[in-house]
């Protein structure tokens, strides 16, 4: 099959549109070459992070792989069939997990493989889903869509060190369903706080709690201490309900310690159509893959969502609308099961 390129200053020009090239390739089986990798960053080209996830999806479908190396602006991902695999990896330093999850559990669940995979790195890191968010938001929607895993935080890795330990477990897909996530109707909130070392975490937790009462949110809160090997904290807010599944997630700022929480929680409280700004991009590439309409609402249209509707489309033939509504926007998704392995 002949290569697809792939311009990876597209967009956003960061690691998004390689780990949903990767993703999808490896799905469909489809080699892929992409070039000027993260061309318009201050430090272009791979980083340590981005080699983790492309070395891990390499290993599950026994892919060739040229060009994967630090500060590398070109790799070409030759694909073969993804097997059941069970894998221990260590990421090094704090490597995100979630964004790597991002790349295998697709990957994986869409071939109808199992993986069973402890991984060692960052699980609250800058610029990245926090562990929890991963766990508990982003795991309700691929539920819906037919994509199911479970996921244990055994360790806690945060900025700098990462070392967090976590497992997770990815089932074969059976069967994959269109979304229709158009408005929020619940007023139900949690918040879950996990922390390493930070004393006086309750009172910020209880700020949050009591602002989102007073907008009138009924609120669940639990906080967990868990051991890392440096302190830190995140904190994430989750509502979900038939027709919406919105999140927010945070990071303990030490240079701004008294304002952690506000962040989050204004995140939330604007997120109140169908989904967050956050899981709206994490939605596209199964969505590409199914041949019934899948409809969304989010308030913003970020960099990565557009960046994976363009990639989606060049790889799938997906096809898709962008609408304004009132509040934000809808997205409708009709996806191309011929291009993925059905």
């Amino acid at each position: 099959m002949e290569i697809l390129k792939i311009d990876g200053s597209h967009g956003e020009s960061g690691g998004q549109i390689l780990r949903s090239a990767v993703t999808l390739s490896s799905i469909t089986r489809r080699p892929i070459q992409i070039e000027n990798i993260r061309k318009n960053r201050k430090i272009p080209g791979l980083r340590a992070q981005h080699l983790s996830a492309v070395k891990l999806l390499a290993k599950l479908c026994n892919a060739k792989v040229e060009g994967l190396y630090i500060g590398s602006s070109t790799i070409t991902f030759h694909p073969n069939q993804v097997q059941d695999m069970s894998l221990q990896e260590n990421v090094g330093t704090a490597g995100s997990i979630s964004l790597i999850l991002q790349v295998l559990i697709p990957a994986v669940a869409l071939a109808k493989k199992k993986l069973e995979l402890t991984i060692v790195g960052g699980t609250d890191v800058l610029w990245s889903p926090t562990g929890d968010y991963t766990k508990h938001v982003l795991r309700e929607a691929f539920s819906r869509i037919g994509i199911n895993f479970s996921m244990e935080i055994k360790k806690r890795g945060y900025y700098p060190r990462g070392g967090g330990i976590v497992d997770v477990l990815v089932h074969p897909s059976k069967k994959l369903n269109p979304i229709f996530l158009t408005k929020q109707n619940t007023k139900d909130a949690k918040i879950l706080c996990s922390h390493s070392g930070i004393s006086d975490v309750e009172s910020f937790v209880d700020n949050v709690s009591n602002t989102l009462k007073k907008n009138g949110f009924s609120v669940e809160s639990q906080i967990n201490e868990q051991p890392s090997q440096n302190h830190g904290a995140s904190l994430v807010i989750f509502s979900q309900d038939s027709t919406s599944i919105n999140g927010a997630d945070e990071l303990l700022d030490f240079k701004n310690k008294n304002i952690f929480g506000k962040k989050c929680q204004n995140n939330f409280l604007e997120s109140n159509l169908g989904v967050d700004i956050n899981l709206a991009d994490m939605l596209v590439v199964p969505l590409s893959l199914i041949n019934e309409t899948s409809v969304f609402t989010v308030r913003e249209i970020s960099e990565h969502l557009q960046t994976n509707l363009y990639i989606t489309s060049k790889i799938t033939g997906c096809k898709y609308g962008v609408g304004k509504i009132d509040n934000g926007y809808e997205i409708r998704i009709q996806g191309n099961s011929d291009s993925g392995i059905q």
